[in-house]
């Protein structure tokens, strides 16, 4: 795997480096416009009922795009953490830091995803109470704690670049 991580970023380092930075992107600054101007576009909305049919949909449509934005980030980091050789290096604390942070980012993620998941399950069935009850969380703090981790990650991402 070591070899095969290696010889990927040897000959494609400028494709991965893009691949990883476009899917942090597209994660991190998926949630900020969720979070800064969707949320408060979707506040406008008098129906409760269609504000949260849109809030379901347009979170069911942010998933499709970041699903496979975190896989090709766990992907690209582990080519990355190898095709670099950071292990050993006083670097390589940083880089473990860094996949803390996405791990958790992750784990929240999973979160954020199965309360979505229940709150369409309960607008489906006309518990429009339950199914808000189960969105509340996500605008609340879940959201906002996976963007600044997700800024914490990217800065140490860039200075590990710039070393």
């Amino acid at each position: 795997m070591k070899e095969l991580c290696i010889s990927l970023f040897s000959q494609f380092p400028a494709l991965i480096v893009f691949l990883h930075v476009i899917s942090a992107v597209i994660w991190v600054g998926g949630m900020i416009a969720i979070r800064f101007a969707v949320h408060y576009s979707m506040a406008k909305v008098e129906d409760p009922t269609i504000k949260l049919g849109r809030t379901l949909e347009f979170l069911q449509r942010f998933f499709n795009m970041v699903r496979p934005a975190i896989a090709v980030l766990l992907v690209t980091a582990v080519i990355m953490i190898f095709g670099l050789e950071f292990k050993g290096t006083p670097l390589y604390n940083v880089i473990i830091i860094k996949e803390v942070i996405w791990s958790l980012m992750t784990v929240v993620f999973i979160i954020i995803y199965v309360k979505r998941n229940k709150a369409q399950i309960s607008f489906d069935s006309g518990d429009f109470a339950a199914a808000k009850a189960q969105l509340a969380p996500l605008s609340l703090w879940m959201i906002p704690l996976n963007i600044v981790l997700g800024i914490v990650a990217l800065y140490l991402g860039i200075t590990l670049r710039g070393f």
